[in-house]
């Protein structure tokens, strides 16, 4: 039988035993991905038996050469996602991995537990956004994207399984902190549930 690479990762993942979950923080650019990932860590790690690690995989890519190069127009890489795999393959399957990044689609289903979408009024992001110093352009081309909701119906795509993907609000400091406490209750009972 013909094994592609897609297949031989879920495979491998599936069969590894964790014992901390892996988690995909998405969102449109600006939504708080990294803030919510880093929030995260400082909570989790503060506990003696939580080791998580935070990877944000647009700079993995930017560092690591994941890419095929640089595109002028989007101001932006072009990923090259057998690259990502191959990179984060060995630290997916050893678990307690908190991705960052604003693409789901390419991780295999076993790979990740738990997919949190941040979303953020346009309003909001389009501020945000600005003060990235990025152009009308891509400014308009973001906000288009959450308003349309991509991110999410990128993820549910991906991931059809019941629970696998939750939407959040991530607008201001009270949801930072709303958003770190539920995740902390969810690692709760993936732990009951799988350890």
């Amino acid at each position: 039988m013909l094994c592609t690479h897609d297949d031989a990762f879920e495979e491998v993942t599936s069969m590894a035993s964790r014992k901390l979950p892996n988690i995909l923080i998405t969102g449109t650019p600006g939504t708080g991905k990294s803030t919510l990932a880093l929030s995260l860590l400082e909570s989790l790690n503060s506990q003696s038996d939580n080791k998580f690690s935070h990877i944000c995989v647009g700079d993995l890519v930017k560092h690591k050469d994941l890419h095929i190069g640089y595109n002028q127009q989007f101001q932006c890489y072009d990923v090259d996602d057998d690259k990502i795999l191959d990179e984060l393959e060995p630290l997916l399957d050893l678990g307690g991995c908190i991705l960052d990044w604003h693409c789901s689609e390419i991780f295999p289903e076993s790979s990740l537990d738990l997919i949190i979408v941040l979303r953020c009024d346009h309003q909001i992001l389009f501020k945000r956004l600005e003060d990235r110093n990025y152009t009308p352009e891509k400014i308009n081309e973001n906000n288009d994207a959450e308003i349309f909701g991509e991110c999410l119906h990128e993820a549910l795509e991906a991931f059809p399984n019941p629970g696998q993907v939750v939407e959040l609000d991530s607008e201001n400091l009270d949801n930072l902190e709303s958003n770190t406490d539920r995740f902390i209750t969810w690692l709760q009972s993936w732990k009951s549930d799988n350890l």
